[in-house]
């Protein structure tokens, strides 16, 4: 019997884990302290009515014979699939139900799309970046690459030629930069891997944060992306399902490698290792495309935009550099008083009693930056701000 020694590569904690103790803490001889908490990027506001109103009407299906739902199909249930292609349709992307498979949550395709590629992958992963990418690929024994985001390429690194690679993955709006690749970069990823034989993964879970109509929200907005790249997306931060779960993943017919439709290898993957997203929270997600809900959605989106307006405004008063914050819910600025990011945590925890993610957890280029997140109240947002300003 034997374990998985690439798990003994692994850092020995996850990084929000290592936050979510020191706050702990923190608390523990602190009791009575206001702490504002922007570090993990989990939402704060609930489900809109419109969804609560579809899960509603799912539970009560489950308690009829006549509607009762046992397993349900491994790509997902037809009718969100229908919207999803409608919705990709209206953005002049042509897409088919064949294409498009229901899951529970980007984090875990991520990961699982992994499974349908051969052992001893040579990865090109940003850095800094979410680390999830960074820990799956250790776990399965691939070879990683780094592309350095750094504040001279404003956190949006490009492809560089003499990398031969297999896998690529790219997340815009990046988590935790917020940096947001236009059109033409992405352009120059897809010839990249369309010339190398190689996959784009390309995490869109913050698509909807992007207000700049000249930013793509998805890869498919660029010629060619078909043939060499995966898109994964989530209702997490769209619609506060961070607590439901439910998300979707994109693979194109014309995605093919030796001989092989990675679409068909990966419903085979799915019908063997997963059973599906459940009946209820499909429906639920499936509200998110109704005119209702997408007002409700969109005010919810509004709410965390401001905090993110409010925080860049910060910002741009104090002179600091800093990516996101614009098309993005999340703001990535270099540490004040020349600090490195876990000195800055102390900092920030210690005396303005703010949480924050240090970005070293992200990276070696994130060793002098920090993240801060748009998810919680517009009053807390400001108070945060308000601490920052006067003590730095």
């Amino acid at each position: 019997m034997k374990i998985n020694e690439n798990y003994s590569k692994l850092e020995g904690n996850y990084l929000f884990a290592t936050v979510a103790s020191k706050v702990n803490e923190f608390k523990a001889t602190h009791k009575g302290k206001n702490i504002i908490n922007m570090g993990i990027g989990d939402v704060t506001g609930p489900l809109c009515e419109a969804v609560i109103k579809n899960l509603n009407s799912a539970v009560l299906d489950m308690a009829d014979a006549e509607t009762f739902k046992g397993y349900g199909p491994y790509r997902g249930y037809n009718f969100l699939i229908e919207q999803i292609v409608e919705l990709y349709n209206r953005r002049n992307i042509s897409l088919i139900e064949s294409e498009v498979f229901i899951s529970d949550g980007a984090k875990s395709d991520c990961a699982n799309i992994l499974n349908i590629f051969g052992a001893n992958q040579t990865v090109l992963i940003p850095d800094p970046v979410y680390p999830a990418y960074m820990d799956t690929n250790i776990m399965c024994g691939n070879k990683i690459l780094f592309a350095d985001a750094t504040r001279s390429n404003k956190f949006l690194p490009l492809p560089n030629q003499n990398l031969n690679v297999d896998i690529i993955y790219i997340c815009s709006p990046n988590n935790p930069t917020g940096a947001t690749y236009n059109k033409n970069q992405l352009e120059k990823w897809v010839d990249y891997a369309n010339e190398q034989d190689a996959i784009i993964i390309f995490d869109a879970a913050y698509k909807d944060f992007i207000e700049d109509e000249n930013l793509p929200k998805s890869i498919f907005e660029v010629p060619k992306a078909k043939t060499c790249a995966i898109e994964i997306c989530s209702f997490s931060k769209t619609a506060g399902f961070t607590g439901t779960r439910c998300g979707y993943t994109i693979i194109p017919k014309e995605l093919t490698k030796c001989g092989v439709t990675l679409k068909d290898m990966w419903l085979r993957h799915q019908s063997s290792n997963y059973n599906g997203t459940s009946y209820i929270i499909q429906k639920g997600a499936s509200a998110v495309f109704s005119q209702e809900g997408q007002q409700q959605i969109k005010e919810t989106l509004n709410h965390y935009k401001e905090n993110a307006q409010i925080m860049c405004k910060t910002m741009d008063e104090m002179g600091a550099f800093y990516t996101g914050g614009k098309n993005s819910p999340y703001l990535w600025f270099e540490c004040f008083n020349s600090l490195n990011s876990w000195e800055f945590f102390d900092v920030m925890l210690n005396e303005l009693n703010i949480v924050g993610t240090p970005g070293q957890g992200f990276g070696k280029n994130g060793k002098n930056f920090f993240r801060l997140t748009a998810f919680g109240t517009k009053e807390n947002t400001q108070e945060a701000m308000n601490r920052i300003k006067q003590y730095f």
